[in-house]
């Protein structure tokens, strides 16, 4: 296989690109690098386009090594072919390859082999030749009667070979080849309830009698069952027509008119029964859990990335709320910075509720801090806490907003390492509020604190394969960690390690380096921290920031690389550095647009990428490109569930994404679902094809249930008059 051909078709790329991306990997650059830097090798491919280029890249990789290994073998057992050799080259996925090495695979002790060792293969030979057509199988099996072998009469003979013929049918590549085919096209899955006790049983109500083409199972509904027989709850069963099945296997191998075609009959069916059947049936069960954990984790990872790169809340001090009902709330009030005012607990909830006396507390430090925003965690007690906050703020003496934000996983890290280290005289309630505030004011800088799996947008991800869900996560975490740009001198270890070309060794000899020298003036004095050579500096010096250093172009994108280029720019234009920081390069487009941007490429040295890029860094350095999105909704008032009514049209923040609709916060405490029907008035694959978390959306009640506390909500504009209808 050619690889590189492959994969350039694949991905619908330039051969060149192609080759330069494989390249650019094989050197050792990262993909935030690669994506930001590279952009002319590689015909301006994004991240996520690099990163499964990279996976598609590692499997192909693989692929090959495995048929080596394979070849290797069956080459040194003496049994290689061409027909063998051409197979392999044509394999296109691992388990064609495992399909191709089955029947030279040393075995462990089976009927067949068993069969092999007492001389029997022969005599299966001349059955599955199926060229006698007079006497009988007996006649031909008594040959090979041998007490001492332990064949003690024809009938022992024959089942001995029909176990032989069992077995090479069921390692007969093509026919797993072809019957996977089938059975992904036309298999049915179905569960029954194994079990009605026990607290889980009702969740699995909706599959206690179910089955679905495995063409067409949604992937939520495949990690559902699968959790379901985990637990003991269900029975997961993939069915085929086995009279079909077993015709597929008989093909090339039955042949009609000779008196061992029966005998083979029955030795093909018996290997589908106990051989092929129940090993396909595990193959199909995996390859649907792996599709669904890898759109699982697709998924995740789509939620993850607009959540992580949600717009901060700037310069605002932030009072955080992590609520609670028999302890109390723990608050934390942080400048804009982050850096801790002050923290206190009141009891304004049940069963305490001292409401009065938590408003006094809480007034006089809104008072005296300047506190703009307060910060509410949406776990227990919530509901009170907002319903508390939004009286709160009538009476403050300033204008103060509130927002609930998700603290899923702020409890993970305030009982982390990394949560003790940071506040080692604080116990773990006073972290979590903390990190509640602190992630309203910068999303990304604590949130990259948690374990992602424990930040809570995604589906069954503890059902996912852990490293793989790592794997991705983490480099979501670092494409938005390197698109953002992190300040050299203030970023946290947590926030540095995800720089690109940076590791745990090196970040730490970066914060050594600061301590002992104070701020960094320029991005050229990371060569002089320990271990940063020229290959890592080349890596994280476009992604780090120095807000107040010597050279305007250390608080931007540009890479140190184009600095000579970008200084030929401003020369050719009459602008200095001191222009740069006061913003003065508004017209610079226009300039360049009317001298010709292939002047400029020609007179700096830049790519055109490159020189764009760098003409946007220009216009405003220092930016954040998180500043572009919507900023989170703030709120001065509350509503309960029972306020709802069918037909209110509510704003929201969508909450999580999933396979089958979209959470909504309403601003009631319990979130709405949007199903992905009531998405559009038109069709709608996915429901990441048109929302993401963080995202503002306009919303019309079509639904309540207060006993089961759900919440039905719609997107369509025809949702009008439904609503209309049901309210009569």
């Amino acid at each position: 296989m050619d690889i590189l051909e492959k994969i350039t078709f694949e991905f619908k790329l330039r051969p060149a690109y192609a080759e330069n991306i494989v390249k650019l990997i094989d050197e050792g650059n990262t993909i935030p690098f690669i994506a930001r830097y590279r952009k002319e090798m590689t015909g301006h491919c994004d991240d996520q386009v690099l990163r499964e280029f990279y996976d598609r890249l590692r499997y192909l990789r693989n692929l090959e090594k495995r048929k080596e290994e394979v070849a290797a073998s069956i080459t040194e057992q003496g049994k290689m072919t061409s027909e063998i050799s051409s197979a392999l080259s044509a394999a296109e996925t691992l388990s064609e390859v495992e399909d191709i090495y089955r029947p030279y695979k040393q075995k462990r002790k089976t009927r067949a082999t068993v069969a092999i060792a007492k001389g029997l293969e022969p005599l299966a030979d001349i059955l599955l030749r199926q060229d006698v057509i007079t006497g009988t199988v007996y006649d031909l099996a008594r040959p090979f009667v041998n007490d001492g072998l332990g064949v003690h009469s024809e009938e022992e003979a024959v089942a001995g070979a029909k176990d032989i013929i069992a077995e090479r049918v069921s390692d007969d590549a093509e026919i797993r080849k072809k019957l996977r085919r089938i059975f992904l096209k036309n298999a049915v899955l179905t569960a029954k309830l194994a079990k009605t006790d026990g607290e889980g049983a009702g969740t699995y109500e909706m599959y206690a009698d179910y089955s679905e083409a495995v063409s067409e199972i949604k992937s939520h509904r495949v990690l559902a069952v699968n959790r379901g027989e985990a637990e003991g709850y269900l029975k997961v069963k993939i069915s085929l027509d086995k009279d079909f099945a077993v015709r597929v296997c008989s093909v090339g191998v039955v042949k009609e008119g000779s008196v061992s075609t029966a005998v083979v009959k029955d030795a093909v069916e018996d290997g589908y029964d106990r051989l092929i059947y129940p090993s396909i049936e595990r193959e199909i069960r995996g390859i649907l859990t792996d599709n669904a954990g890898e759109q699982g984790i697709k998924m995740f990872a789509g939620n993850l990335k607009p959540l992580l790169m949600q717009p901060p809340v700037k310069d605002k001090v932030t009072m955080g709320l992590d609520p609670a009902y028999r302890t109390g709330c723990k608050i934390a009030v942080v400048d804009e910075t982050g850096k801790v005012l002050a923290k206190t607990v009141v009891y304004p909830t049940p069963p305490q509720s001292k409401t009065e006396e938590a408003k006094k507390v809480l007034l006089d430090l809104i008072d005296k801090y300047g506190v703009d925003v307060i910060s509410i965690g949406n776990g227990t007690a919530s509901k009170e806490s907002e319903i508390f906050v939004a009286e709160l703020v009538k009476e403050a003496g300033r204008k103060v907003s509130y927002v609930v934000v998700s603290e899923a996983g702020a409890s993970v890290y305030s009982a982390s390492k990394l949560g003790a280290e940071e506040f080692p005289d604080y116990d773990v309630s006073e972290r979590s509020a903390v990190s509640i505030a602190r992630r309203l004011q910068d999303p990304l800088a604590e949130l990259i604190k948690i374990d992602p799996k424990s930040i809570g947008v995604g589906q069954y991800q503890h059902d996912m394969p852990a490293a793989r869900l790592d794997e991705v996560l983490g480099g979501v975490v670092e494409d938005c960690v390197n698109s953002v740009g992190v300040d050299l001198n203030t970023a946290s270890p947590s926030l540095l390690k995800y720089v690109s070309g940076l590791n745990g060794g090196i970040v730490k000899n970066i914060v050594t380096y600061r301590n002992e020298h104070g701020k960094f003036r320029s991005r050229k004095e990371l060569l002089k921290v320990p271990k940063l050579g020229e290959k890592a500096f080349e890596q994280c010096a476009g992604f780090l920031r120095i807000t107040d250093g010597a050279d305007v172009l250390d608080n931007t994108g540009v890479h140190p690389e184009s600095y000579q280029g970008v200084k030929r720019l401003l020369e050719r234009f009459g602008y200095t550095e001191a222009d740069v920081r006061l913003g003065k390069l508004t017209d610079r487009p226009e300039k360049i647009k009317k001298l010709g941007e292939s002047k400029v490429i020609v007179y700096t040295g830049l790519g055109e990428a490159t020189l764009k890029d760098a003409v946007g860094e220009l216009l405003k350095p220092g930016r954040d490109v998180r500043d572009n999105l919507p900023k989170p909704m703030l709120r001065s008032d509350v509503m309960d569930i029972k306020d709802l009514v069918v037909g209110m049209e509510i704003t929201g923040t969508v909450r999580n994404v999933i396979d089958f609709g979209a959470f909504v916060d309403i601003g009631v405490h319990q979130d709405g679902l949007v199903h992905i029907s009531e998405l559009s008035d038109g069709y709608v694959k996915h429901p990441s094809d048109v929302l993401k978390v963080g995202q503002i959306v306009n919303v019309r009640v079509i639904g309540v249930d207060l006993k089961k506390n759900r919440i039905s909500l719609s997107m369509k504009s025809s949702a009008k008059a439904k609503n209309a209808a049901a309210a009569e």
